[in-house]
């Protein structure tokens, strides 16, 4: 006898046959069709109900997380203090540099400076970016602009 794929057969034992359920009393699965008498398992669409009650209470059990997230990007923040240690006196300053520095994540948001520590240079042109009110006070002081 040839191989073909009609005459393949499964080894013996690993198949079982198929329970052929409402097929008459006869097949032992006739007359209630393994579904018991009465109550909400015996009906039609019986289990599907009982699911999603139990799904509800895994619903009511997960935590939940709490407010809501901003579609409005926050600030990248960027401190005086960084800016002393990575520029010169008279340098430019804008998102391409701080990204360059190694300041900030990206330089496709916004970018903020902020007022921790002292400004120390002189002449910096601050281009694209955002500063507090007490930053901009020390970039004026020390001969700065903010473009």
């Amino acid at each position: 006898m040839s191989l073909s794929l009609s005459t393949i057969r499964p080894a013996r034992g690993s198949a079982r046959n198929k329970k052929r359920i409402g097929r008459g009393n006869a097949s032992g699965h006739g007359s209630y069709s393994t579904r018991g008498q009465k109550g909400q398992r015996s009906r039609s669409g019986g289990r599907n109900k009982l699911r999603r009650l139990g799904f509800k209470q895994i619903l009511a059990a997960t935590p939940k997380n709490r407010g809501f997230k901003s579609t409005n990007p926050k600030n990248q923040v960027v401190n005086l203090k960084d800016i002393n240690e990575n520029f010169s006196t008279g340098a430019k300053i804008s998102p391409a540099s701080l990204f360059k520095a190694g300041l900030i994540g990206t330089a496709h948001k916004k970018i903020k400076i902020l007022g921790q520590g002292r400004l120390n240079l002189k002449n910096l042109e601050f281009e694209g970016v955002k500063a507090s009110d007490s930053v901009k006070l020390q970039i004026e002081k020390m001969d700065g602009k903010m473009i």
